[in-house]
């Protein structure tokens, strides 16, 4: 089974599409993010250049060691507990702020929350095919999950969170493009490491 999942991952056809889609979509969001975050700033009065301090995500730091499952399975679970952030900041939001009138603020959160979830699809294939488990969906202990009481407070904890996905929405493009490369020294590796036990056979 193993064994299967490593020739779909360097398949050329299968690993290529996959990682060109789910870059692709990545690419897509990164856009949406950016008109959700003006669209938000706007919407409050923020600045451009008001603060926003720390990450609200947590995995393990960013490191060259890291195999491509590795790599995957890091960049999922960030992505996964952006989408759970997400969707508890619309709740807040709908709840603290009210709905209203949905309007272009509203229509781009929502195309920003579809998008994620497609591209979260596409992880998950990709980690799959690499041999990585299925992740369950992340608790949010310690994320600040629920968000300040404060109305002002509320309002910059939602904006971090847009600015959380927008980040972690770069990481995904700068990771899948990396990605080609990684899996040709992977192999290139692999294909070594065989050379040398047949040779010494």
């Amino acid at each position: 089974m193993a064994a299967r999942r490593t020739r779909g991952m360097t398949g050329p056809d299968v690993s290529r599409s996959t990682v060109a889609r789910a870059a692709s979509i990545a690419e897509q969001l990164r856009y949406e993010c950016s008109i959700l975050l003006e669209l938000y700033r706007e919407k409050e009065s923020f600045t451009a250049d008001v603060l926003v301090d720390g990450r609200l995500v947590s995995v393990t730091p960013p490191s060259s060691q890291l195999d491509t499952r590795d790599k995957l399975w890091r960049l999922h679970s960030a992505l996964m507990q952006c989408r759970s952030l997400l969707e508890r900041a619309i709740t807040r939001e709908e709840e603290e702020l009210g709905g209203g009138k949905k309007g272009d603020y509203e229509t781009q959160r929502k195309m920003v929350k579809d998008r994620l979830s497609y591209l979260l699809i596409c992880t998950g294939e990709l980690l799959k095919t690499a041999g990585g488990a299925a992740l369950l969906t992340p608790s949010l202990e310690g994320l600040e999950s629920d968000g300040p009481t404060a109305l002002f407070e509320l309002k910059l904890w939602v904006y971090r969170i847009f600015k959380e996905v927008d980040y972690w929405t770069k990481t995904a493009i700068t990771t899948l493009e990396a990605l080609p490369s990684v899996i040709a020294k992977e192999r290139v590796r692999t294909s070594r490491v065989r050379t040398t036990r047949s040779t010494r056979r």
